[in-house]
């Protein structure tokens, strides 16, 4: 069974793994693969969201003769972020009172 996950969710991720280091598209791909099914077709519409709320930024970079679009996250995408960070911990205590029984998981 698989949980339906919202746009949020999707943009939490791709930021997160933005944290950790600049990246291209094909690689956040696989890195957001890791816990949710999506394609490239899919993610690139998200980064040109994020870029447009001002969370992500570009710059290209040469690989092997030609050009490779890296993308990285803002100050602002850092704040937005982290409020996504706060608001996923408050859901998961709360779906997790009903599915565990009030068992909250730190």
């Amino acid at each position: 069974m698989a949980f339906q996950l919202g746009a949020s969710l999707l943009d939490a991720c791709v930021l997160s793994v933005l944290t950790r280091e600049d990246t291209y598209g094909y690689v956040l791909t696989q890195n957001v693969r890791e816990i949710m099914p999506i394609s490239e077709s899919t993610l690139y519409p998200v980064l040109r969201r994020l870029q447009k709320d001002g969370y992500v930024d570009t710059y290209d970079q040469a690989y092997q003769g030609r050009n490779r679009r890296y993308y990285k996250i803002t100050d602002l995408g850092r704040i937005q972020y982290k409020e996504y960070v706060d608001e996923w911990f408050e859901y998961k205590n709360n779906v997790d009172k009903i599915l565990l029984g009030g068992i909250i998981y730190e």
